[in-house]
């Protein structure tokens, strides 16, 4: 079993990273293989809405941030969970480019996979951008995996999210939930519940 958790910081070893850390840290514990990947500080290529994922199988723009998710999703993941610092009231804009990307591209195998969000904040915003990540998984029939409290550390200078003993305490019980959540929903594609085909309610024609 393993999860991939995205650290949606330009810094790699931040707040966020510490908050990401946490959960894997206690993954490990509960058996469950993690992996961190940092977007780093390069520009993100966003979604342009061309379709070519849909012909070709992964995103056209093929940069080396996109392909190592792909790569890592491929090889296959039992569950995702997702970091960002609070910009403005929301998560990091390079995080949201690279997820437009990575959820248009690699819907199918994301699905029923159980998923969660970890937002980190100076003082306000946290729950604004908690609930802009979360869409993510809600549009892709992925279980949000819960905590005590909503999944938010507060810090600002590099290492304050450690004194949040609050907050790390979140990320551990999030952690344990989701190892929990992984091995009851362990089952295999006949196992899913039925879907039915799509239909698109356009009221502009």
């Amino acid at each position: 079993m393993k999860v991939l958790l995205i650290n949606g910081s330009p810094k790699d070893k931040g707040n966020t990273f510490l908050a990401l850390n946490e959960v894997a840290t206690t993954l490990n514990g509960e058996g469950i293989e993690t992996e961190i990947v940092n977007i780093g500080k390069k520009a993100v290529q966003g979604c342009i809405a061309c379709g070519m994922c849909g012909r070709i199988g992964k995103c056209t723009f093929n940069d080396d941030l996109y392909y190592k998710i792909w790569r890592i999703v491929k090889d296959g993941i039992d569950g995702l969970v997702i970091g960002s610092p609070v910009y403005y009231g929301g998560p990091n804009g390079s995080l949201c480019a690279l997820l437009d990307r990575v959820f248009y591209s690699l819907g199918p195998d994301l699905q029923y996979k159980p998923g969660a969000s970890v937002v980190v904040c100076r003082r306000g915003g946290a729950s604004a951008a908690f609930d802009r990540l979360n869409k993510y998984f809600t549009i892709m029939n992925m279980p949000l995996v819960s905590s005590q409290y909503w999944n938010m550390v507060y810090g600002q200078t590099p290492g304050q999210a450690a004194e949040d003993g609050e907050g790390m305490q979140t990320m551990r019980t999030l952690a344990r939930n989701m190892a929990w959540m992984i091995r009851h929903l362990n089952t295999t594609e006949t196992d899913r519940p039925a879907k039915e085909l799509p239909v698109y309610t356009n009221f502009i024609r």
